[in-house]
């Protein structure tokens, strides 16, 4: 154990402190001093030469807060999470959610292999369920031609590894799409699967007899599913004139609206997706990919549900629960590139994709705590306006002192 996992996320104050106190303390717990902090954050943790590596036609960088949510406990490590978000409230409200998990024995999560997805479309067939069989019967030669694609893949344990043959005939267009399921180890894997598929779409095609249409991969990430739990006392859950029963049944009744309605429902997800996609950006991946899949699957089967719910357990416990797809990475694309996002990583102990999911749902499933709990207590507002008048009086202060001047 490094001396990072040895030191507790619990910081109380840590608001209160001045800025720089606070990247001191993150330094230390990262196991980084001072200066290598405010490289991998100057100019917003991006230069100009950096952003220019990443996409085209660049002009100059935007930057945006980097944030860490404390007090995480998941699955008995302590966390500093990394955040990139706008969004007032978000980080404070994760941290507070974050002290009542604590004190009830952190998140506990678990998470698939990082198996993605690849879309091979064959169009043009007489008969899509005898090409579905013929294909299905040279499967392991197929896996094989894929694997010949990423030999590096393949020798860290990765690789194509299965295959589903799909047969769709619902509006004569003669479709076939074949399924490839690729574990992709650290990778988020875009490229990858991408270039498995476009390597075998030729060739199967033309073993039966069609063409070869879309070769791509899904975004709809399920076989990279993560799972996220909390039981918390009700004890625990009070606060001013509000018993903990009292939040417990409020949290509860707000996750059976969005059970029953997707119009809530959108609302509560979006409120999920506040913690992960800030982890998601700040670890440098690609936070479109994650919304798409986590609506997705919120989506799929009978009408839009809610990715987390909440019920009251046998001893009376509030029982939070959430399941959703989460495809990321840890190594290659902005991890590599982008100064700020090594450092986020850095900061997190270097976790494995499969680690960085579980740590990034609990972000998510505390900013829903936070949320419902808020909502079904004293309303939201109450804490947006705080953080917006504090925004407001340093701008305030600010502006008197440019004006002294």
């Amino acid at each position: 154990m490094n001396e990072a996992e040895k030191q507790s996320s619990r910081i109380s104050g840590f608001f209160k402190r001045s800025i720089e106190e606070r990247a001191r303390i993150v330094a230390g717990f990262a196991g980084m001093d001072r200066t290598s902090i405010e490289w991998a954050l100057a100019q917003g943790g991006l230069n100009v030469f950096h952003a220019d590596r990443l996409i085209e036609n660049v002009v100059g960088t935007m930057a945006l807060p980097f944030a860490v949510a404390t007090n995480f406990l998941v699955d008995g490590r302590d966390y500093l999470i990394p955040m990139v978000i706008e969004e007032p409230s978000v980080v404070a409200a994760a941290s507070k959610a974050a002290v009542l998990v604590r004190e009830n024995g952190g998140f506990h999560t678990e998470a698939d292999d990082p198996v993605t997805i690849s879309q091979i479309e064959i169009l043009g067939l007489d008969d899509p369920f005898g090409a579905a069989g013929e294909l299905e019967k040279s499967k392991d030669k197929w896996i094989a031609i894929a694997n010949e694609t990423q030999p590096q893949l393949v020798s860290l344990g990765g690789g194509a590894r299965d295959m589903e043959f799909r047969p769709d005939v619902g509006k004569g267009d003669g479709r076939l799409v074949v399924h490839l399921f690729v574990d992709c180890r650290d990778a988020m894997g875009a490229n990858m699967v991408n270039t498995m598929a476009e390597r075998l779409a030729p060739v199967m095609a033309e073993a039966c007899g069609g063409y070869p249409g879309l070769k791509i991969l899904s975004n709809l990430a399920d076989h990279r599913m993560v799972r996220v739990w909390v039981e918390i006392s009700p004890h625990t859950l009070s606060f001013g004139d509000y018993a903990g029963e009292r939040v417990r049944d409020g949290i509860v009744g707000a996750s059976r609206f969005a059970e029953s309605d997707p119009y809530r429902a959108a609302t509560h997800n979006k409120g999920i997706l506040n913690g992960i996609d800030a982890v998601v950006l700040a670890t440098g991946n690609d936070w479109r990919a994650v919304e798409a899949g986590a609506h997705a699957y919120a989506g799929k089967g009978k009408g839009y549900r809610p990715l987390a719910t909440w019920h009251v357990g046998e001893d009376g416990q509030l029982v939070g629960k959430m399941e959703m797809p989460l495809v990321m990475g840890t190594v290659g694309g902005t991890t590599r590139v982008h100064p700020a996002a090594a450092f986020a990583i850095k900061l997190l102990g270097n976790p494995t994709a499969m680690q960085l999911s579980r740590i990034t749902a609990s972000a998510g499933l505390a900013s829903n705590l936070a949320a419902l709990r808020a909502l079904s207590t004293e309303g939201i507002q109450k804490g947006h306006m705080k953080l917006h008048q504090r925004r407001m009086e340093k701008e305030r202060l600010e502006h008197a002192a440019r004006k002294a001047v």
